[in-house]
């Protein structure tokens, strides 16, 4: 019984992983809606797997190791397979086989740049599986956070009211190149970046999570779905901000 109940955090890292698969087919296939729906729901189960290893003591390499695969599926591949599709979109109006498609020589390179996202995601994951266990943040943006914001471009396609909106606005290749290139460089960065877990919950050690938690809710209440990606770019801002103003992480 101890041996099964050891192998639950497996299994639900084994969900986060056939969810990322299930959001590449989706992505692939031009439903962007149930990509980042899935990518959601492998957030979900990376925190769950976390909290039942923590909560059943069922901490084991072969578990770390797991998760990082699973993760580099969920938000590294998965989203740029996102990014790959809205490439297409925007460059030709519809998502075509990649032997179907007719493009110039330069378009090439802009649409595999979507393949950025996992290849840093990768090297993300790798700095991080070698990173002191004891360290009090992150270095680089988390690659969950890096999903959670493909996820939130994947489901503003699906609102049908401001489709034409978003594709006129925030769509755009150069747009959309720009945010590849700036997230993968962000997971990849040096950059300090608090993490949302509590050891305490006093305000004085915590008040930089209390401040974004604050701003979170408010964007995505205020804006549904749509401010998740503004709730990634609000967690780097502020950990940018911070940076220079030299707080420390506790």
């Amino acid at each position: 019984m101890k041996k099964i109940i050891s192998q639950i955090p497996n299994f639900i890292t084994s969900l986060n992983m056939v969810s990322g698969l299930a959001a590449v087919v989706f992505a692939i296939n031009g439903q962007l809606v149930w990509a980042g729906t899935f990518i959601c729901l492998a957030a979900v189960f990376d925190f769950l797997d976390g909290f039942s290893a923590r909560l059943l003591k069922a901490y084991s390499e072969i578990g770390k190791q797991l998760d990082s695969l699973a993760d580099m599926v969920s938000f590294g591949v998965a989203p740029g397979a996102i990014l790959f599709t809205l490439l297409k979109f925007s460059m030709f109006e519809i998502n075509r086989s990649v032997y179907e498609i007719s493009a110039n020589w330069y378009e090439w390179p802009v649409l595999f740049s979507a393949f950025l996202i996992p290849v840093f995601g990768a090297i993300r994951l790798a700095r991080f599986n070698v990173a002191p266990a004891e360290s009090t943040f992150f270095r680089g943006l988390p690659i969950p956070a890096n999903g959670i914001f493909w996820a939130s471009l994947g489901l503003m396609t699906g609102n049908v009211e401001y489709n034409q909106v978003f594709f006129g606005t925030i769509f755009p290749v150069k747009n959309l190149v720009f945010f590849g290139v700036f997230i993968s460089a962000m997971m990849v960065s040096n950059l300090p970046m608090f993490s949302l877990k509590f050891k305490t919950m006093g305000f004085k050690d915590n008040w930089f999570r209390y401040l974004f938690i604050v701003m979170a809710l408010g964007l995505i209440l205020f804006f549904k779905f749509f401010g998740l990606a503004l709730c990634i770019f609000t967690y780097i801002f502020l950990n940018t901000l911070f940076y220079f103003f030299k707080v420390k992480y506790k």
